[in-house]
């Protein structure tokens, strides 16, 4: 009879997976719809034609049937409507024939339009969609944010050095868009331990996909040549936003283009140093290490060595090059300390970790009374190693490090082979009975920390921190000199017509000691940041007599942009010119500064990152072909004394 109708209810299949709160997607939802539509178009015909071929017609008193199956009925309507006809099986009955007249007009347009269209869908479906497998005993972190071939190689060049010996962490990266075919190939060569999705970090479904409750970190990487740093640190923290509402226990450390951006991340309620919570200001970090520089030559070399991971290249010639490039190998590591250091003063161990294990401590993490985590860098005689003191080391590798954790009295007492030193008897004994050691043991070399008290507070006169009240008291007499902290000496807001010098002012005033700043940039130029510069060159631990004079040369546009971040500082200067004109270098005697800075904006008219570089190595090679007659700029200055 008619009960081949009954296929016409597939076409309701798609509402009823969405009552059941299956389909969710529209893509979903639109691939079920067509797919059960075409189905159940094709099976009721073929329950049509089933009928009719094995009835007959009735005006041939129902004689002229032929027994056809059902399922050669469909395959028959299968064949008809792609147009292949192969001609094995078709219809005898006029009723038959006339049906497949119609339906091969209306089946025909329905094939050529729902199966492409199936097919585009199903080809769609995103090929980086599925869901991280968490591994037991293995832990993952989570990036996201700008992540392209460069960013990534340069984060899994570090993050995964041989140095780094016992990296046993799955990196999951998420990003919107899915990679090109080199960063899928990098992927690849890496795939024991790097896994990509596609999603957003805004969408909390992408967010469990990659379980980000259980991940140890999550890195926001910034895109550091955009053309709007303000549009990319408000992106960044909308991302530390979704991820702190989605799990606000989550470790989070993002990268900051712009330091006044900081600020906002304060607001995020779930926002907590303590626990871990990072905002590294590119700006901030680049700046601050030439300032340093100006302060100390050679300053941001070496901490640049120090915190990027190099492996050591062999030069057997005995030049200055092999000495270079053995100390380029080294990096910080951390670890903690034997129990055979315990008791002894901090100067005793360091002397004993070099002479005895080839390493160099620098710094320890020391634990009050009050159990409050401190680091002391080079602390004196009155400091003792307590029981699971963390030291700083500056190593090779990591392997070198664990050393101090290893190292024995009553067993390596007499090896002179720092090499030989490792895990002994004792140790394992140790391991074995219930130590006071064994829940820190995870966190050596840079593991996780989960306690509010262990994030540790830096003991040091240091010009970046808050001095103390007893500092306060003891400050030069005119107040007026410094900031409300106390951190920077600070002036009246002065107006930048008066800091400008012409050219010939600037040749008029004896400059000596100074340091000059060329900067390249106009007045679409992204923001430099000159603030992060001038602040340490500014801090309080200088007496006023002894801050360098600050000479600005650049586009007086660009630097009217800026001038609201400098305008309390002292002691700085603004020569309108180009850092390429030789006539506007000799004006600040560049020959007798201390430090000469050279700084570009970011470009974003150029599309190859690697020639945003080029005025600033005009600009050096420029300045190191001049030639000046020194004695005369230093009678000068000593005239002017």
């Amino acid at each position: 009879g008619l009960r081949f109708l009954r296929a016409l209810r597939l076409i309701q299949f798609s509402e009823i997976l969405q009552f059941l709160n299956i389909l969710k997607t529209s893509n979903s939802i639109k691939l079920v719809n067509l797919c059960s539509i075409f189905i159940s178009t094709w099976l009721t015909a073929a329950g049509f034609i089933h009928l009719v071929e094995n009835s007959g017609d009735p005006w041939e008193n129902f004689q002229n049937n032929q027994p056809l199956t059902y399922w050669e009925c469909v395959y028959l309507l299968m064949v008809t409507m792609s147009t292949v006809g192969y001609g094995d099986v078709y219809a005898k009955t006029t009723l038959g024939r006339l049906f497949m007249v119609f339906f091969i007009l209306g089946g025909l347009a329905m094939f050529a339009s729902y199966v492409p269209e199936i097919i585009e869908l199903i080809g769609n479906r995103k090929k980086y969609g599925g869901s991280y497998s968490a591994v037991s005993g293995r832990k993952h972190i989570v990036v996201c944010g700008h992540i392209t071939l460069e960013s990534v190689s340069n984060f899994l060049k570090d993050f995964l050095h041989k140095d780094r010996d016992d990296v046993n962490v799955e990196i999951v990266f998420l990003h919107n868009i899915s990679p090109n075919l080199e960063l899928e190939a990098l992927f690849k060569r890496h795939f024991t331990q790097v896994e990509f999705y596609q999603g957003s970090v805004l969408n909390p479904h992408d967010l469990a996909r990659v379980k980000i409750e259980s991940a140890d970190a999550c890195l926001i990487l910034a895109n550091k040549y955009c053309a709007d740093p303000d549009a990319e640190d408000a992106s960044n923290i909308m991302r530390v936003i979704s991820i702190k509402n989605y799990h606000p226990k989550i470790r989070i450390i993002t990268q900051m283009l712009q330091y006044h951006n900081k600020a906002h991340l304060l607001n995020i309620p779930s926002w907590n140093w303590k626990e871990g919570d990072d905002a590294i200001c590119l700006a901030e970090l680049k700046l601050g290490f030439i300032a340093q520089s100006c302060l100390a030559p050679g300053l941001s070399t070496m901490l640049a060595n120090l915190f990027s991971m190099r492996s050591f290249i062999k030069i057997e010639e005995d030049t200055w090059q092999k000495y270079y490039l053995e100390g380029v190998a080294n990096e910080m590591y951390t670890e903690y300390l034997s129990s055979a250091f315990v008791g002894l003063s901090f100067p005793a161990v360091c002397e004993l970790v070099f002479a005895k294990l080839k390493l160099l401590m620098i710094a320890i993490e020391y634990k009050s009374e009050k159990r409050e985590s401190s680091i002391l860098i080079n602390p004196g005689n009155h400091v003792k190693i307590q029981e699971g003191t963390l030291g700083f080391f500056i190593a090779s590798d990591a392997k070198e490090v664990k050393r101090a954790f290893f190292y024995c009295k009553a067993c390596h007492d007499d090896i002179t082979d720092p090499k030989r030193i490792k895990k002994c008897g004792c140790k394992r004994l140790e391991d074995e009975q219930p130590s006071t050691l064994s829940p820190k043991k995870k966190q050596r070399n840079g593991g996780m920390r989960n306690s509010p008290n262990s994030s540790p507070k830096l003991m040091r006169h240091d010009p970046l921190l808050i001095p103390g009240n007893e500092q306060i008291d003891n400050m030069d007499a005119n107040v007026k000199k410094y900031d409300s902290t106390g951190m920077f000496h600070w002036c009246p807001a002065k107006d930048i017509e008066k800091v400008i010098l012409t050219r010939s002012e600037a040749a008029m005033t004896v400059l000596s000691g100074h340091v000059v700043v060329c900067i390249f940039g106009d007045v679409k130029s992204a923001l430099i940041g000159l603030r992060n510069l001038v602040m340490p060159l500014r801090a309080s631990n200088f007496h006023y007599h002894e801050l360098k004079h600050i000479v600005f040369v650049g586009s007086l546009e660009y630097l009217r942009r800026e001038w609201e971040t400098l305008h309390n500082f002292p002691k700085v200067s603004i020569l309108p010119g180009t850092p390429l004109s030789r006539a506007d270098l000799r004006a600040v005697n560049i020959n007798l500064c201390d430090m000469c800075v050279i700084l570009s904006a970011n470009q974003n008219n150029i599309d190859d990152a690697s020639l945003q570089d080029k005025e600033c190595i005009l600009a050096s090679l420029n300045i190191k072909s001049m030639q000046f007659d020194d004695s005369i700029g230093v009678l000068q200055a000593n005239s002017q004394g």
